[in-house]
Formats: structure tokens, C-alpha cells, sequence
């Protein structure tokens, strides 16, 4: 099933978790697996402890890994300026499988799943959730 959510981009870190739960709750499945798959290029998924200063620090730290200010080669391609989203989301990368088990995502205390945005614009995010199981 295709979801979205809105971003503002460069570094929008969205918590889908309850979303994902809701829609494991539909499908009356309990046990198996979802996959999250992100939409484009420019943006990841991942599980962080979502908490306001862990974002900063993920910011900060592809800032300077991937840096917006680093003129990247995409640019001379599509002259769009974004090259440094794609670098991030090929590093952080586009899908994530969870297990669930008795109908509950087997995720860690202080774990969330997230959208990342890394596009330099604010957008409707898309991403797809495919859930296997009995």
C-alpha cells in the first residue's frame, strides 16, 4: 500500500511508527515481516530513538559527511543543486524489513521507524508498506 507524508526537506526526519502499527492492525496478520520502501531517490528510511536532540545530531553529522555546500558533480547533470540528498539517501538507503510478531512490531524500547527526507524542497513524501505474513 502506497502512504506519504509531508516534509519540509534538507533533513526532515518523520516518525511513522504509528502509522506502520495501524496498518499492521488492519491486516489482521500476526506474525511475518513489513517492508518499508521509500519513494525516489532523495530520501531513506531507518529506525532511530526519535528524540529531538538524536535529530540534531543526525543532522549535523550528514552535514558533515554530505555536506549542502559541496559542489557535487549531479549538479552539472540537472543543474537542481540536490546532489548532496542523494549521496545521504544512498547511504542510509531506501527500505527496511521489521519482523512482528502476535500482531506487534518487534521493535526496541526506544526504536522508531522514520522517514528522512533530503531533498532540497519541501514535498509529499511517498513510501509503500508490504506486509508478508500469516
Amino acid at each position: 500500500m502506497e502512504k506519504s507524508v509531508s516534509t519540509r526537506g534538507i533533513c526532515s526526519i518523520i516518525d511513522i511508527t504509528s502509522l506502520v502499527n495501524d496498518e499492521l492492525r488492519k491486516t489482521g496478520l500476526k506474525e511475518g515481516q513489513v517492508l518499508v520502501f521509500t519513494v525516489g531517490s532523495t530520501a531513506a528510511v531507518s529506525t532511530i530513538e526519535y528524540e529531538p536532540n538524536l535529530l540534531k545530531d543526525i543532522e549535523e553529522t550528514l552535514e558533515k559527511i554530505a555536506p549542502r555546500s559541496k559542489r557535487y558533480h549531479h549538479a552539472l547533470t540537472w543543474n537542481d543543486d540536490n546532489g548532496f540528498s542523494h549521496v545521504r539517501s544512498t547511504l542510509i538507503k531506501s527500505s527496511l524489513t521489521v519482523p512482528f510478531q502476535k500482531g506487534r512490531l518487534l521493535l526496541g524500547t526506544w526504536q522508531q521507524i522514520v522517514i528522512m527526507d533530503f531533498d532540497n524542497r519541501a514535498r509529499q513524501r511517498k513510501f509503500i508498506l508490504q506486509f508478508i505474513g500469516e
